[in-house]
């Protein structure tokens, strides 16, 4: 491959760099760093490269938008050492893990749809009063495990205690706990009593959480998308955060595609 690759019409460094608007100390890096192949030298030691070197660049360049600067090293670096089947291992990595991305985003889009109610209908279909038939038996309300007191107000109008929010979401109240310990919920404390009450908010939370488990979703990579929710305000605002979480996305996979034209044509020359 080496020896394709040194066949053409002589390149300085600055040629290199110009044609890609970089300093010629970055095509000796890139050299050094085995992101080009070895430029042979002339009698007086300058460096003198060949289109092949330039298509190499070029190949580089093109990869890291889609795959970042160190797997594109490290296909480079592969490729250019004769090591195909690992450079081609490491891309596969990344459109992997483009797929991955998206079938997060895809559940992200489900759970909030699922969690958007129905026209006529409220969130808040349970609340925390004595006379609650579900907080009344539930029995495991509070991190000791002991029910709700009788004639707790549970913090308000529209607030839940622990247990009937579990009952509803069809998961144990130590569920909930370790959700809020992930810092996936955060239930405020009735003053008087002190124990958990889920207002609507936390109730989005606990719902959003329970969506995104369902879909096999770790705590902790559902952590940064709660944190994200309580920023906003609530689920409207993600709409454009989604829209352009999905256009990056898409961003992506064209660069993935445009960096892999630009391998293969870098790849062809260097078998003639």
């Amino acid at each position: 491959m080496e020896e394709n690759l040194q066949t053409g019409r002589k390149l300085r460094p600055v040629d290199l760099a110009r044609a890609h608007g970089l300093s010629t100390q970055a095509v000796r890096n890139y050299e050094e760093a085995g992101v080009l192949p070895p430029a042979a030298r002339s009698e007086n030691g300058y460096r003198a490269y060949a289109p092949g070197h330039a298509l190499a660049l070029a190949a580089f360049l093109a990869l890291v938008p889609g795959h970042g600067h160190a797997t594109a090293t490290a296909v480079m670096r592969a490729v250019n050492r004769g090591a195909c089947d690992e450079a081609f291992r490491l891309i596969d990595l990344s459109h992997a893990q483009l797929a991955e991305d998206r079938r997060t985003l895809e559940a992200v889009e489900r759970a909030l749809r699922d969690l958007a109610p129905a026209p006529g209908t409220t969130t808040a279909t349970t609340t925390a009063t004595a006379t609650d038939p579900l907080r009344a038996t539930d029995t495991a309300a509070d991190p000791d495990g002991a029910p709700e007191p009788e004639g707790a107000t549970g913090g308000g109008p529209g607030g839940r205690f622990i247990g009937p929010l579990a009952r509803e979401l069809g998961v144990r109240p130590a569920t909930l706990r370790k959700w809020e310990a992930a810092g996936l919920v955060r239930p405020r404390r009735d003053p008087l009593t002190g124990y958990r009450v889920y207002d609507a908010a936390a109730v989005r939370d606990a719902r959003l959480a329970h969506q995104l488990r369902r879909g096999g979703y770790l705590l902790e990579q559902i952590a940064p998308l709660a944190e994200q929710v309580r920023a906003a305000g609530g689920l409207e605002p993600l709409e454009a955060a989604l829209g352009a979480w999905r256009a990056r996305l898409s961003a992506r996979g064209r660069a993935l595609l445009a960096g892999a034209a630009e391998l293969e044509a870098y790849l062809r020359a260097a078998v003639k």
